[in-house]
């Protein structure tokens, strides 16, 4: 049997395929959903990675283009999707309410529904994604991954704001946090890499994508985190604002007249990278503007490593003793200019990276330790993989030995853990980039990563 998980974005469905063994045997996105110009790029254990444009107007249309391409019979990995077991989905905001993952019925999605104004650009085409599968297959369990589980063992000194206590109690105005499941993911393989157990590990982990997260672990649990009641709060993202004064928001409502719907979609739209420059959501478009001596493209770098930077600082001061810091998501894992100007002037932390090793440390397929010989604090850079946890959940749901996200076990911790998809990713980045390879590899095996040095290994004895 195999399960399906399912990650409905506004514009994409991201999706993976695993075994009842929870080994993943096939993944892929379908991009550009209700936008037009639609494709899918697929891929699957023995089959080449392709892409197909076709159009999907809708989010159903997209998750019935995946059905097809997971039974096709050139680019498949199933002969029919009655195989599939179950589906998992991503779901970014369970309020207080869902302490874990949880088998989605009709009182479960009301409440999702409930809560889609806390989480404006992502619950609705979560339960849009939800609606649609469950129409497919609809003789199977779906079980909801909730992004906002994995902060549930905040306490009130961290989630609880400043503001009338009677706002709580009335409407639940409190921190929530989010990315959850790639925290998750990412703080369990810093603990294998530390070879220490997950409840003995502080970890500050830097999820830098569109949207950014930063979160304290401390004993293997979340203890504080960037974003708040709604994912608007915290770093600069792509298009949010983060942190601000909210004095702001109610001057410029009243000097342009905004309603608080204008004023919403603005800073959650609007502002940002994309505020400061003015037309530049995406990073490497930002860089390479900035390279060519773009002032406000200059000034969002600077401002967005400035932020990142002092978050490490007030969070290692909140923990008090850090063991890693860890960056993940498309930004952290791929850009070592952000990454490095992150971490300037963070010696007198304790927190030294190696230029060399962060300069060639860009993978989305490969876990890279690029601290320093003499920090004190270990750097890694651990390409998330939230799929992974809604597929592993939904087994142990299915299996009725799911607990809390941050105490249940999962197959990443193992320290022989591998992701067979990722290896051969990783073996292909490293066929087209020799030069990489020899230098992670050089001296071996102590620029790597234990777990990962066999890959290196293996490629450069064939």
């Amino acid at each position: 049997m195999k399960i399906l998980t399912l990650n409905s974005g506004s514009s994409s469905v991201r999706y993976m395929l695993c075994s009842w063994n929870e080994m993943t045997i096939a993944k892929g996105i379908v991009e550009r959903v209700t936008v037009g110009g639609s494709f899918c790029i697929h891929e699957a254990i023995g089959r080449n990675k392709v892409r197909i444009n076709h159009e999907c107007p809708t989010h159903a249309v997209a998750i019935e283009l995946i059905m097809k391409m997971l039974t096709h019979p050139k680019y498949g990995i199933i002969k029919d999707i009655s195989e599939v077991a179950a589906v998992g989905h991503r779901v970014v905001h369970g309020g207080e309410k869902f302490r874990k993952s949880a088998i989605i019925d009709d009182k479960t999605l009301r409440a999702f529904k409930n809560l889609a104004d806390l989480a404006p650009l992502h619950n609705p085409p979560n339960i849009l994604g939800i609606e649609a599968a469950q129409k497919i297959m609809s003789n199977i369990p779906h079980v909801a991954i909730m992004d906002t589980a994995w902060h549930h063992t905040l306490q009130p000194t961290q989630y609880m704001y400043a503001t009338p206590y009677e706002w709580y109690e009335k409407y639940k105005i409190r921190r929530y946090g989010f990315h959850g499941t790639s925290l998750l993911y990412v703080a369990k393989r810093a603990a294998v890499l530390l070879n220490k157990n997950p409840a003995k590990c502080n970890i500050i982990s830097l999820h830098i994508g569109n949207g950014v997260s930063a979160n304290a672990v401390r004993n293997g649990t979340s203890f504080d985190t960037s974003m708040g009641f709604t994912p608007l709060e915290g770093l600069v993202m792509g298009t949010r604002a983060g942190d601000h004064d909210a004095a702001i928001d109610f001057f410029m409502m009243e000097k342009e007249g905004y309603s608080p719907r204008v004023i919403s979609r603005i800073l959650n739209n609007n502002s940002g990278l994309l505020g400061i420059t003015g037309k530049y959501t995406d990073r490497r478009d930002i860089l390479a503007a900035a390279k060519k001596g773009e002032a406000r493209a200059k000034l969002a770098l600077q401002i967005e490593a400035y932020r990142i930077k002092k978050y490490i600082g007030a969070y290692a001061a909140a923990l008090g003793n850090v063991h890693a810091i860890v960056w993940t998501a498309g930004v952290g894992e791929m850009s070592d200019i952000i990454r490095g100007r992150a971490m300037n002037g963070l010696e007198c932390m304790g927190i030294r990276y190696d230029p060399k090793k962060n300069k060639v440390a860009r993978s989305r397929n490969a876990e890279f330790e690029i601290s320093a010989p003499n920090s004190k604090i270990k750097i890694f850079i651990i390409p998330s993989d939230e799929e992974r946890v809604f597929a592993e959940d939904v087994i142990a749901l299915i299996k009725g030995r799911h607990g809390t996200n941050a105490k249940s076990k999962y197959s990443f911790e193992d320290p022989d853990y591998r992701n067979k998809i990722r290896d051969m990713e990783f073996v292909k980045e490293l066929e087209e980039e020799p030069k990489k390879a020899m230098a992670l590899a050089q001296p071996f095996p102590e620029e790597l990563l234990p777990n990962q040095a066999r890959s290196y290994a293996w490629w450069l004895n064939e």
